[in-house]
């Protein structure tokens, strides 16, 4: 695999592990796409198997929040991978409360931060976060307030790097000016690209992108669409093509997808050997044009 140093210090593989799905199927009533991120997966050897694997096959940037499953996730993660190898980096993420299976609320309060992060510390076995992202800004706090919470951790010894997610530009910038930013985790993959301008300048910068949901392919995943071809032309999946081309993309791209599958997640970790040429990078770029974000 080739690798990234996050943050200018850690150096992982481009290509790491959400743990978000590694949760209970969804309840009865509950949206399958984000509703079931609420309780501890029933087979947790299964789980605690996946997590191990990853990190055997490579992937050595996983990713959880203390939201998912109201922090069990984190306990997951501990529970699968204490003691920690040497290489492995642990990011995990604060400011978003679940007052239910369906709710996603952003509190950015600077105090709840901070008792978010010791709680993560506690249950990932850590002494100090490698990466710790603010899940999501919130609009009624200011940002100076929150990244300076954030700060406050990194000076304190508790995190080592800061990122955020779902984050414009403009607020890349904002927080860059408070403290060193390195990382932004916002939705991107080839059918929803509305985030170029966000890639753009993590690149510059030399700022982690983070994608998540990377594997999907809206118009592009049809059997006889690009995704398709181009996966035929190159010996791959379409999943392992839609992974390839986000590590085309852009050199600072880690993309880390999810799966309860070991299979998949062996699918998805060798879309690393995957190569493609100007013409398929050009063709799959063209599908869908961007939108660049406002």
């Amino acid at each position: 695999m080739s690798t990234f140093a996050l943050g200018g210090d850690l150096r992982v593989n481009r290509i790491g592990f959400g743990t978000m799905r590694l949760a209970a199927p969804p309840e009865p009533g509950t949206d399958p796409g984000m509703g079931h991120i609420w309780r501890a997966p029933a087979d947790r050897d299964a789980a605690v198997a996946v997590l191990r694997r990853a990190v055997e096959l490579g992937a050595n940037l996983i990713d959880t929040a203390d939201s998912y499953a109201l922090g069990e996730n984190e306990e997951l993660v501990a529970a699968a991978l204490r003691p920690y190898r040497e290489d492995v980096v642990v990011a995990t993420k604060v400011g978003v409360v679940r007052p239910g299976p369906l709710e996603w609320v952003p509190l950015g309060h600077p105090a709840y931060l901070r008792q978010q992060a010791e709680l993560s510390l506690r249950r990932l076995g850590l002494d100090r976060i490698d990466l710790l992202q603010l899940h999501r800004i919130d609009p009624n706090v200011p940002l100076a307030d929150q990244i300076g919470a954030l700060k406050q951790l990194v000076d304190e010894g508790k995190v080592r790097h800061i990122g955020l997610s779902e984050a414009s530009v403009a607020q890349l910038r904002e927080a860059a000016a408070i403290t060193p930013i390195a990382s932004v985790q916002n939705l991107y993959n080839l059918g929803d690209r509305h985030h170029e301008d966000v890639v753009d300048y993590a690149a510059a910068q030399g700022i982690a992108f983070i994608p998540f949901f990377p594997v999907a392919m809206g118009a592009h995943a049809a059997p006889d669409g690009p995704v398709a071809a181009v996966a035929a032309e190159v010996g791959a999946t379409p999943a392992q093509t839609a992974l390839a081309w986000l590590l085309r993309r852009s050199p600072t791209v880690l993309p880390i997808p999810g799966t309860t599958s070991l299979a998949h997640l062996e699918e998805n970790l060798a879309a690393a050997r995957v190569t493609l040429n100007d013409e398929q990078f050009e063709r799959l770029s063209a599908v869908a044009p961007p939108v660049v974000a406002a």
